[in-house]
């Protein structure tokens, strides 16, 4: 990769090498780690003045500076518009943060889009317009609040759920579509990237062509892979539902989740709030009317200020020259000096332990799984290091507020604790 510097500093991929060398596959050839770091560490001097060493941008990203300067104007337009500010958030902010999404995305209509607090929200809007006893394939590596709320369902007899099994990853889509043949499900929601391995699902088509039948609802967490691979939805844009949100590599914080609805698929859920039929308020109510795009998945009042955040990182990208490839490629080399930088410590973790095997594509995160991942995990956090642990796999996640020095204090940490 070539390198340029704006006038600003900061170090950048030309953009002609970037289209050409990132897709949704990582690279895993050694990297000069010198060579091209994004250094955008000087967007962040609130958040890395805090305490700790943060090594779990997977989990919950640092927030740039910019966000605080958008939060207190979510607060100045408050103070000054009062009720008209919903005219502002719903006519300017809101469609340029739906513009920014559909842009990084490849989505053809920006208006599929719609918001929440959280993608939980999304989820039990869409189960709402399915019959009871609906079969849910799903698969072993969903988030805990997917997992969890599946779970309820088969408890409560809300849904039949069919889960497969993650790994091996090498035949999960063989196996994911011979098991959606066979059972023939209402739903089926599967992640971009599982969460707790950084395993790439590549082929999202793939994923959705499983479907057995033309109105199956097919739905794609996106939640590790919006703004962290390069991801294009457009071949599977009219056909699968697809959320995600700010929290992680979007840098916005909570609240600020959104879902892609496709045209045509559940035009009116049971669960409903307000919002989706904003349109339609000032005329005469006729029984429950909805809107017609992606606004027929909202739900009700709800705190804009999350989107106020979305929109400001998403202008200090494009000032940055930045995107989801190069922040993939700026992850990976953080993750190559990481690894090398094992080798150098006194640490029981080692290559040997990683899902999926290293080296290979995965997402921005290394997941290592280990018998005693929770006690390292304290370990870690009683000198300051902040890592992430699920069950007995102890997770690092890599930012673009992170440089080779940054790795290099994280391993410093680290040497020693056994």
């Amino acid at each position: 990769f070539q390198r340029n510097r704006d006038a600003r500093g900061p170090r950048i991929f030309s953009d002609d090498r970037r289209r050409r060398g990132c897709t949704l596959r990582c690279r895993t050839t050694p990297f000069d780690i010198e060579a091209a770091f994004l250094m955008l560490s000087h967007r962040f001097t609130r958040a890395l003045a805090g305490v700790g060493h943060h090594m779990a941008a997977h989990s919950h990203h640092l927030w740039p500076d910019v966000t605080a300067d958008a939060h207190e104007q979510y607060w100045r337009d408050s103070a000054a518009m009062a009720d008209n500010k919903w005219a502002h958030v719903l006519g300017t902010v809101l469609p340029e943060a739906q513009q920014h999404i559909a842009r990084h995305l490849s989505l053809p209509d920006p208006g599929t889009i719609a918001f929440a607090p959280s993608t939980h929200e999304f989820i039990v809007r869409i189960a709402s317009a399915l019959p009871r006893g609906f079969t849910l394939l799903t698969t072993d590596a969903e988030f805990h609040s997917m997992n969890r709320q599946a779970t309820r369902w088969d408890e409560a007899g809300v849904a039949t759920v069919v889960r497969v099994a993650a790994e091996p990853f090498g035949t999960f889509v063989d196996r994911w579509t011979e098991t959606a043949t066979e059972i023939q499900p209402e739903l089926m929601f599967v992640s971009q990237v599982f969460f707790d391995s950084g395993h790439i699902n590549s082929d999202l088509s793939a994923l959705v062509n499983a479907a057995p039948a033309p109105e199956t609802i097919v739905v794609i967490d996106g939640y590790h892979g919006f703004m962290a691979l390069p991801t294009d939805l457009s071949p599977i844009a009219d056909r699968a539902f697809y959320l995600a949100g700010g929290y992680k590599y979007a840098m916005a914080g909570e609240g600020v989740c959104f879902l892609h609805s496709p045209p045509g698929f559940i035009e009116r859920p049971v669960m409903t709030g307000w919002y989706a039929g904003f349109g339609s308020l000032a005329d005469a109510q006729v029984g429950v009317p909805y809107a017609s795009d992606g606004s027929r998945m909202s739900g009700s009042t709800f705190d804009p200020s999350g989107l106020y955040r979305l929109n400001a990182v998403m202008r200090m990208l494009s000032e940055e020259s930045v995107d989801a490839a190069a922040m993939q490629v700026h992850s990976e080399r953080l993750q190559h000096h990481f690894v090398a930088g094992l080798e150098t410590i006194d640490t029981p973790l080692n290559l040997t332990q990683v899902v999926p095997m290293w080296p290979g594509p995965r997402g921005r995160f290394i997941a290592f799984v280990h018998p005693n991942a929770q006690h390292l995990h304290k370990a870690y956090l009683d000198r300051g290091l902040i890592t992430d642990v699920r069950g007995d796999r102890l997770r690092f996640g890599f930012g673009v507020y992170q440089d080779a020095a940054h790795i290099d204090t994280a391993l410093h940490l680290m040497d020693g604790i056994v």
